[in-house]
């Protein structure tokens, strides 16, 4: 039987998740609305860069494992194992931008820093640092992989039919070589952070350390 970890540490890191997670969705809702200002309200657009539809998908498993926390609750496995693949995502997310297509985009410059710099590193470290949570098992890695290809595959579709892409190295016009290169670098990206997050999992946590779930 789970020993029950100190409630005010447990309700503080729940209060802290959520309150992380609305505040990125209310920038991203702010970021929306000044796009239907400028006569771009297009929903399929704005939510199909990776970045904002992570980002929300993160906020929502961000709540609901704040929302454990907070009931001093361990928080069942699927919602471990969703936090792992959202955490990997918005790595990739931090990797891809600023490495690869540093400071494109429309944002001011403050929100690009929050949603590629700021979050990702907030989920990454509330993943390391506290310990609610069971490793992962390696043959589950997989489970990083469906969403993003699920998005890969929507994209190359309308960029082939209706042209639009939400970044420019995925654009049909660079050719089927170059589209399949990128693709095979974003996934073993994606992977590799899979990877760093399954790792990370085995961590024993210094903030509700694993021990006091035993």
């Amino acid at each position: 039987m789970s020993r029950i970890p100190p409630r005010n540490s447990a309700v503080g890191i729940g209060i802290a998740r959520i309150g992380a997670a609305m505040f990125v969705v209310v920038l991203l809702v702010h970021t929306f609305l000044g796009r239907i200002a400028v006569g771009d309200a297009n929903p399929f657009d704005y939510f199909g860069y990776f970045t904002n539809q992570t980002s929300l998908l993160a906020a929502v498993v961000l709540t609901a494992s704040g929302s454990h926390s907070v009931r001093n609750q361990r928080p069942p496995h699927w919602l471990v194992a969703a936090r792992g693949v959202v955490t990997a995502c918005l790595l990739v997310v931090a990797v891809i931008y600023n490495g690869l297509v540093p400071g494109t985009g429309t944002a001011p410059a403050w929100i690009s820093a929050v949603l590629h710099v700021y979050f990702p590193l907030f989920v990454l470290l509330d993943w390391v640092l506290v310990g609610d949570r069971a490793p992962l098992r390696w043959r589950t890695l997989w489970i990083v992989l469906p969403y993003p290809l699920a998005w890969l595959a929507v994209v190359l579709v309308r960029g082939a039919t209706d042209g639009w892409v939400p970044y420019g190295f995925l654009l049909p016009e660079r050719g089927v070589m170059s589209l399949l290169g990128y693709s095979a670098a974003l996934l073993f990206t994606l992977v590799a952070s899979g990877a760093l997050v399954w790792a990370g999992s085995r961590s024993p946590g210094i903030l509700l350390p694993r021990a006091d779930f035993a």
